[in-house]
């Protein structure tokens, strides 16, 4: 059995669950081959979630939430996303045979609106949602009541709304757990929390079937501008707390809203991870490393992992033997107008005629 769906008898889920699949999971775990070694670092791996279908993890989330509203005989897939979310749901969607109704985040780029548009989906962008924490709170409010009207349930990819979607994420600690002997570190990019909390979930669900596991520290990275969760975690805070306005420009993690993030706190935390905030700066300039420097291309918010470890590296926090996995989700494609920073001093050359090769071409 390949894919997530080995890994079913893991999960929390209501009897005759099964991941609606496109193939999703499996995803390659790559050490880097410059960056740590560079730095003195020989054991760090970057994990690519790009290579799902969709191009990032959430379809591991969209295997289980469309099998979920399957299961329920709903007929409409209704969801809130900043981009992966939406382009993961509205494809598992398009493949299940139902309508996919997605109110988008003020500012997701384009690049994503199409691939979701390209999928069928109806796609509706409200201003502030996403960025401002009370137009978000009364968005949510509002879909909740449209979900019960049509008998769904409202597909975002976050435990406190869709808790059966964001199990089927637990999987990427599954195959850590599987690749490596000594995990040792994760550092995972953190919107409104899910993806740390699943991780740290589904470590300590491996745990629960494997005595002798050790149970890796969960590091929740977070841009400057969106500081919810990290920030209060390295104080030694209990609880995460909203931001009136989300000001970072990575896409995917505009997440003005606590969602999960109390419990991705207190998750980590137990863990023995930390917090790490960097800023869109240090992200865009990750970004540039991982393509020019390992071969993988991302949008700004698969750099972030990469960032915190860094930090963590500066500050002394990691130590040079152990091993440390990022979490790289989102492909390059996704966010072509973030690219324009990588290439604008790598312009085309164009060439009046073949004769002027022997000058461009010479090693």
């Amino acid at each position: 059995m390949k894919g997530i769906s080995k890994y079913t008898p893991l999960l929390n889920l209501p009897q005759g669950i099964a991941p609606f699949s496109l193939g999703e999971g499996n995803t390659p775990l790559i050490k880097s081959r410059q960056i740590g070694p560079e730095l003195g670092f020989p054991n760090l791996y970057f994990k690519l979630e790009s290579s799902n279908p969709s191009g990032s993890y959430k379809d591991r989330f969209a295997a289980f939430a469309i099998a979920d509203v399957l299961a329920n005989k709903g007929k409409i897939c209704l969801a809130t996303s900043s981009g992966n979310t939406g382009a993961a749901l509205a494809a598992y969607a398009a493949a299940a045979g139902i309508p996919c109704k997605i109110a988008i985040v003020d500012g997701a780029p384009e690049g994503k609106l199409k691939q979701m548009r390209a999928y069928g989906a109806s796609l509706y962008v409200i201003k502030e949602f996403g960025k401002n924490s009370e137009v978000s709170e009364r968005v949510f409010d509002k879909l909740g009541e449209v979900a019960i009207e049509n008998n769904t349930r409202l597909q975002v990819s976050a435990f406190k709304y869709s808790p059966i979607g964001m199990t089927g994420v637990q999987t990427i600690s599954f195959e850590l757990a599987e690749d490596l002997e000594h995990v040792g570190n994760v550092f995972v990019p953190s919107g409104g929390g899910g993806l740390a909390l699943a991780i740290a979930r589904g470590f300590q669900t491996w745990k629960c079937q494997h005595a002798n596991f050790e149970v890796p520290k969960v590091h929740c990275v977070q841009p400057e501008g969106n500081d919810t969760i990290a920030g209060n975690l390295r104080k030694g805070l209990e609880e995460a707390q909203a931001v009136t306005n989300a000001t970072t420009k990575v896409s995917g993690l505009q997440v003005a809203n606590v969602i999960d993030g109390t419990e991705t706190l207190r998750e980590c935390k137990a863990t023995g991870g930390n917090g790490f905030l960097v800023s869109d700066e240090e992200t865009f300039e990750c970004q540039r490393l991982l393509a020019i420097k390992e071969g993988i291309y991302t949008e700004p918010a698969g750099a972030v992992a990469l960032a915190g470890w860094m930090k963590a590296v500066a500050a002394g926090e990691v130590d040079k033997d152990a091993n440390a996995v990022c979490i790289v989700s989102g492909s390059g494609f996704k966010d072509p107008d973030a690219v324009e920073e990588l290439i604008v001093h790598n312009p085309v050359s164009y060439l009046s005629s073949y004769k002027e090769m022997d000058q461009y071409f010479a090693v």
